[in-house]
């Protein structure tokens, strides 16, 4: 016979209150299957994917079409953004299969032999520090192409990248000191002895 749910109310702020464990497992099922909602996202993201793998390879045609009257400097934008949209890529899939492990469900491919060593490996504070070095890294890339064709771009513009791209290292450095922290205060409470 199922459990009663009772339905109290103790006055003033307390407001109403539910009681019963039928309706405790109840609500506590459906947060922890609301985790689902965010798989669709995921999927979205490797529709993102697809589209970053299609924009790739137009440039890369582009970029083989132009090779005849190419300068070094040509040469070497085109292989940058080239690697830009690589690292966003890579970005893309970080928070994928880190996202998805860490927020939806695990993955079971121990066994499979093409599964990447970092995968089931990066939990939220590494996948933190993964994506602001992704971001710093794409930043840079970025800033390097403006640096290889400065004449397209005025002062304020070049200020600006640069002062975003410092934004963002100065972003990862401080992440990594949080991280830092909340590990070395881990590691104190775990070697405290414990009393009595």
């Amino acid at each position: 016979m199922p459990e009663t749910v009772y339905i109290m109310y103790r006055g003033g702020a307390m407001g109403w209150r539910l009681t019963g464990e039928p309706m405790e497992r109840l609500i506590e099922q459906t947060l922890f299957a609301s985790r689902w909602l965010l798989a669709p996202m995921y999927l979205g993201l490797v529709g993102a994917v697809a589209i970053l793998v299609w924009i790739f390879a137009l440039e890369l045609i582009a970029f083989a079409a132009a090779i005849p009257a190419m300068t070094v400097d040509d040469a070497i934008l085109g292989v940058l953004a080239l690697i830009d949209l690589s690292l966003a890529a890579n970005l893309l899939l970080i928070v994928i299969f880190s996202g998805y492990e860490n927020f939806v469900s695990r993955m079971d491919l121990e066994t499979h032999v093409d599964r990447p060593d970092w995968q089931g490996e990066v939990d939220f504070s590494a996948l933190k520090l993964k994506l602001v070095a992704s971001i710093v890294a794409i930043s840079g890339i970025h800033l390097l192409k403006v640096f290889m064709d400065v004449t397209r771009y005025d002062t304020e513009q070049i200020r600006w990248m640069v002062i975003i791209h410092l934004v963002f290292i100065i972003s990862g450095v401080l992440l990594a000191a949080m991280d830092w922290i909340a590990n070395s205060a881990k590691g104190m409470k775990r070697s405290k002895p414990a009393k009595g």
